[in-house]
């Protein structure tokens, strides 16, 4: 290996060790990783609440399911690229992931995310059996039900999606509940809803990537206009889910209906706008904050409680 002689080697080295760590983050996808691990400590911490538990009792499982849980999604999204490496080089959103550009070897990857998602399924064992099941499942619902079986064939592909991204909740509600109570199955229907209308925005942003892919998503298949119907029925579905969770408080209920009514109000609007590519990004936007805000009311209402 040569170096310029303008510039210092352990420079270079250090340059050379960002640009791996780059690389690795888009092949785990940070941001989906970041997205469930809060999920599964909202479950966590909603099920120290209903329980009458404090955080001091289990500090040490919170971190079990948190390392488990990001390991465990990190090793699906890596058998995720690894699988989608054929379609990912047709998409413009994918073709710079390490799969498709070969900046890491293909070999390597599978090692990686099968290596990941057996570490990530041990660590979650640490906080019980249960724990470590519900982990299993949620990564065989996103590496075999929907990468392997629903995402190429099936319109229904998004909803098998869901399935496994609103399992993190119950990982971190069963590691103090094991019962899973009625509480912690709202949870999952919360992310379950949330997640239908979140990605269909996607999909119509990015319908013609989808297109040349030849995914057959919603708005591939069927256009637009019956996916903006889709999103708008998911939407209404979230309406009630906060009167279920009313023993977090009277204020959390208020909230969280605010936002149902503002993302409905979004949904409906996006029959008469003629931008639709612009207000399916709104809708995106809107998902995340909805969700971020949801979790941050949940947390800091009960954090008196929990604290205790």
């Amino acid at each position: 290996m040569e170096f310029s002689s303008n510039e210092p080697i352990l420079s270079r080295y250090t340059n050379e060790y960002l640009y791996s760590w780059s690389e690795l983050k888009s092949l785990v996808k940070i941001g989906i990783i970041n997205s469930n691990t809060m999920t599964a400590f909202a479950g966590f911490w909603l099920a120290l609440f209903y329980t009458g538990s404090s955080l001091s009792q289990y500090w040490h499982v919170l971190l079990v399911i948190l390392i488990g849980t990001a390991f465990v999604i990190a090793g699906g999204c890596v058998l995720n690229n690894y699988y989608d490496r054929d379609i990912d080089q047709i998409m413009k959103r994918t073709q710079s992931r390490p799969t498709v550009t070969g900046t890491i070897d293909i070999g390597h990857v599978l090692i990686i995310g099968i290596s990941l998602s057996l570490i990530g399924i041990l660590v979650l064992s640490l906080a019980s059996i249960q724990t470590a099941l519900l982990g299993l499942f949620g990564w065989f619902s996103y590496v075999v039900l929907y990468t392997i079986w629903t995402k190429r064939r099936y319109t229904i592909n998004t909803a098998i999606g869901s399935l496994s991204g609103a399992v993190p909740p119950l990982i971190g509600w069963s590691a103090v509940e094991p019962n899973l109570g009625a509480n912690a199955w709202v949870l999952f229907l919360l992310i379950f809803i949330w997640q239908t209308p979140h990605f269909l925005a996607i999909a119509i942003k990015k319908v013609e990537d989808y297109r040349s892919a030849k995914i057959p998503m919603l708005p591939v298949i069927y256009g637009i206009s019956i996916t903006k119907r889709q999103m708008l029925i998911y939407v209404i579905c979230l309406l009630p889910i906060p009167f279920f969770l009313q023993g977090i408080g009277i204020v959390f209920v208020t909230l969280a209906t605010m936002l149902n009514i503002g993302w409905l109000a979004l949904a409906i609007k996006g029959f008469f706008v003629k931008n639709e590519f612009k207000w399916a990004n709104h809708m995106f936007i809107y998902s995340l904050l909805y969700l971020t805000i949801i979790f941050f009311l949940m947390i800091i209402i009960t954090l008196p409680n929990n604290l205790l």
